[in-house]
């Protein structure tokens, strides 16, 4: 345990001292500032049947904003120590190779939810000054953020794969960008072609990320997508392990 620990504080330390964390994190929370003001400003405009939680998990902008870092976040894990060939001393260090792939992935988990923690006090200042709160019930805001970490571990796992099988953090993030894409915009397909067979309309519903958000953003928890999202997560980190596997016995 306490190698796994020196391992991740390791990881955790090294995007804290990249300035390409801190550019992530000010146009992050840029963005996601911007959202919640729109959001709210939208909802002056009149009478809505929905909260102000629900609305700022379900709008263009926070769906942008929350696709796009996971490339940034995970592109360097592996792909960074292939290049600098310091991938080596790591391998032949007294470590087991899971431990390393674990210390990486969760060490950007870590850096994903240091992204995400200020966005709570919006909700806090929101409710602080108009005296009024930002949802109806606690549901709400355990919904959107466990949806939140679910998403967050499935696709931090995707850019985890995508880094482990090149030297190139360019080449990495386009290809977890391009994965996170298709697995994302595979939930509209049934509203792009709404003619599609009944079975292919409840694949795609119960793929929709954006459908999972809408229901537990109102405090309507369903095990479906947990369970959904933690198998896929365990699965691309298999996939991971093989190929850090293949990579060391290859080096």
């Amino acid at each position: 345990m306490r190698k796994f620990f020196t391992l991740w504080t390791r990881e955790v330390a090294v995007y804290f001292r990249s300035p390409t964390a801190y550019v992530i994190l000010f146009f992050f929370l840029l963005l996601t500032g911007f959202n919640f003001y729109a959001t709210v400003n939208a909802m002056n405009q009149g009478p809505v049947r929905f909260s102000v939680v629900e609305a700022y998990f379900n709008t263009i902008f926070f769906w942008f904003g929350f696709v796009v870092p996971f490339p940034l976040i995970t592109m360097r894990l592996f792909a960074e120590e292939y290049k600098l060939g310091t991938i080596e001393p790591l391998m032949t260090a007294p470590v087991r190779d899971i431990q390393v792939l674990m210390a990486k992935y969760l060490s950007a988990v870590f850096f994903y939810i240091v992204l995400w923690v200020p966005s709570m006090l919006y909700f806090v200042v929101f409710q602080w000054q108009a005296q009024i709160s930002a949802a109806p019930a606690v549901g709400p805001y355990f919904g959107a953020y466990a949806m939140l970490l679910l998403l967050g571990l499935f696709y931090l796992s995707i850019g985890c794969l995508a880094s482990a099988l090149t030297r190139n953090q360019v080449v990495a993030a386009i290809i977890s960008f391009a994965a996170i894409a298709l697995i994302f915009y595979w939930g509209f397909y049934s509203r792009w072609f709404p003619n599609v067979s009944p079975v292919l309309n409840d694949l795609t519903t119960y793929l929709s990320a954006v459908q999972h958000m809408a229901s537990f953003s109102q405090g309507l928890l369903d095990t479906r997508p947990v369970v959904f999202y933690l198998s896929m997560t365990a699965l691309v980190l298999f996939a991971t392990y093989q190929v850090f596997q293949y990579r060391r016995w290859k080096v």
